[in-house]
């Protein structure tokens, strides 16, 4: 055989190769992707184990309690042709504000600063009429000081005794009395056991109408921006404040919720 017969039987033999070796290839490549979606499938979770069986409620906790503490602010308005003269009116009826109060009892810890404004009102106002050609407005002008107090009152009997005090010792911005609580914590506790058995009431009610039994609590989280809510303060009734009263401080409420997820059992 020559020697070109045997170069072309080479070139024949490897190009067959090369065709079975890619139709080889080829056929793995395609059994690979038929048997990778059911191995992927028999590696998924099913829905029914992945979906937790629980029952979510929301609980609320309310105390009603009587107010132990009254607030009060106190003040005084004076006016002036100058700023120096409106400041030291206000100053020297404020001073004695400030004895008066502490003398019907109300201790000094209990009396704080809560404004001091200063301003001024123009108020334009026409000139003597001398002729057409003179006349004029002018500006009459008038300073105004106000200096106000927060007064904590702690014996709910001497309300209105410690406003008359007040009065009689020069204030007279009357501000609002308003009732609270001076240590709620305790309250807001006692809510939280409130809300918890509020909670667990509706859960089993749930439970109930569907057939479950209420399981071990999962989770317990306090709902924001309700924790703990004082309810609007049931305030003063004022007769006048030339002997000041009665006031009332009613009932004051401590509100808040909880959000109790429960397991199911059954």
């Amino acid at each position: 055989m020559s020697n070109g017969r045997i170069g072309r039987l080479v070139t024949s033999l490897l190009v067959v190769g090369a065709v079975v070796a890619v139709a080889l290839s080829g056929w793995s490549v395609l059994a690979q992707t038929r048997t990778t979606p059911a191995a992927s499938r028999a590696q998924e979770p099913t829905g029914e184990a992945s979906m937790p069986r629980t029952i979510t409620v929301v609980g609320t906790g309310t105390v009603s309690v009587t107010p132990d503490i009254a607030t009060a602010h106190i003040g005084v308005e004076t006016t002036g042709t100058s700023v120096r003269d409106a400041i030291d009116d206000a100053s020297k009826t404020m001073a004695d504000i400030l004895e008066a109060l502490t003398a019907a009892g109300v201790a000094e810890r209990d009396i704080q600063t809560s404004g001091f404004n200063v301003w001024a009102d123009r108020n334009a106002r026409p000139a003597p009429m001398i002729d057409s050609a003179t006349s004029a407005a002018t500006e009459q002008i008038t300073y105004r000081v106000n200096n106000n107090v927060r007064v904590i009152i702690r014996d709910l009997d001497s309300v209105g005794a410690i406003i008359d005090a007040a009065v009689e010792a020069g204030a007279n911005a009357i501000n609002g009395v308003n009732f609270g609580i001076d240590k709620p914590e305790a309250l807001a506790s006692e809510a939280r056991e409130k809300a918890i058995a509020d909670a667990l009431a509706k859960a089993e009610e749930l439970a109930a109408l569907n057939g479950v039994a209420v399981g071990p609590v999962v989770s317990v989280s306090e709902i924001v921006g309700a924790s703990p809510v004082y309810g609007a303060m049931r305030a003063a009734a004022v007769d006048g404040l030339g002997g000041a009263g009665p006031f009332t401080p009613g009932e004051q409420d401590v509100s808040l919720q909880l959000q109790v997820v429960y397991a199911i059992d059954g």
